[in-house]
């Protein structure tokens, strides 16, 4: 068997023109004027495709203000925390306050008010939260103090 000798086992079908008189008629199921009946000029594109080509450039989407940390305020702790409670991010998954499936950190920052004395633990904290925390009667544990003790 030589190369030109060979045949496809189907024959291959023309391609309709469309466009072309015939027996379609004057626009050949194209319609009347306007973008839908032009040839080779740009199609209408899906409306979905817009809107999701927009979504990385919304707020919101894979946005965090202060990256992969989630913010608590001390007014929270004081509502939610009895006194001489342990605040970790554990203790702040079973009150609802973070979802579970996350990777993110904790820092409690220092907005509104704590009359209970509290342990925090596992936690970042910002410097005006740690001197309430301490000055209420509680304490905390650097987390970062503790991080880098295990490298050494």
């Amino acid at each position: 068997m030589q190369i030109h000798e060979i045949q496809p086992k189907n024959k291959s079908k023309n391609r309709k023109r469309v466009g072309r008189g015939g027996k379609r008629g004057t626009y050949s199921g194209r319609g009347m004027k306007g973008q839908k009946s032009r040839a080779g000029t740009r199609k209408k594109e899906p409306e979905i495709r817009r809107l999701i080509k927009r979504y990385p450039k919304l707020r919101g989407y894979k946005f965090s203000p202060l990256g992969s940390v989630f913010v608590v305020n001390l007014s929270i702790l004081n509502k939610l925390f009895d006194e001489n409670s342990e605040v970790s991010p554990k203790s702040l998954i079973e009150k609802g306050l973070i979802s579970k499936n996350t990777k993110k950190s904790v820092k409690i920052l220092g907005e509104g008010k704590i009359e209970k004395s509290i342990k925090v633990k596992e936690c970042l904290f910002s410097k005006t939260a740690k001197e309430k925390i301490e000055k209420a009667g509680g304490s905390v544990e650097d987390k970062k103090k503790k991080d880098d003790r295990k490298n050494s």
